[in-house]
């Protein structure tokens, strides 16, 4: 059953990223061109995104999902360091390359080698950041 539902879910979310056009690296670019063609028609999907959650938010507190396992965190609202780092990371990704990782699953379907050397350097950027983070705190620590 939990199996039957991430796969509809998963789905869901695809249909999602497709429909919307967060799939469309032009569509996205075109968001972040203020100065140019601006796009603004992503603000509806962020909106759509953005609005749900914060009434799940609301309405999760001292429940349990129903397949098992745990809501996430609520966040917080505190700004440290990583959070802005890893902000900016982000938004420079997202900005020259039109992706962010939900998108660039869902464009490996689609989007031939671009799109797989995206994941791949997506997914080689997940795996050595915690280890340049460590080391940097280690170094930070001990100066």
């Amino acid at each position: 059953m939990r199996a039957l539902s991430a796969f509809i879910v998963g789905g869901l979310f695809g249909a999602g990223l497709l429909i919307s056009g967060m799939t469309d690296t032009t569509k996205v670019q075109g968001w972040l061109d203020f100065f140019g063609e601006w796009d603004p028609t992503l603000a509806f999907v962020m909106g759509g995104a953005i609005i749900p959650m914060a009434i799940a938010w609301r309405f999760t507190s001292n429940r349990a999902p129903v397949l098992g396992g745990d809501f996430p965190a609520r966040p917080t609202s505190e700004l440290d360091t990583n959070l802005v780092v890893g902000s900016v990371m982000f938004g420079v990704g997202w900005g020259l390359s039109g992706l962010c990782p939900g998108p660039s699953i869902a464009s490996l379907s689609f989007d031939g080698w671009g799109g797989l050397a995206f994941v791949a350097a997506m997914i080689a950027g997940m795996y050595v950041a915690p280890k340049i983070k460590s080391r940097l705190d280690a170094a930070l620590g001990s100066a």
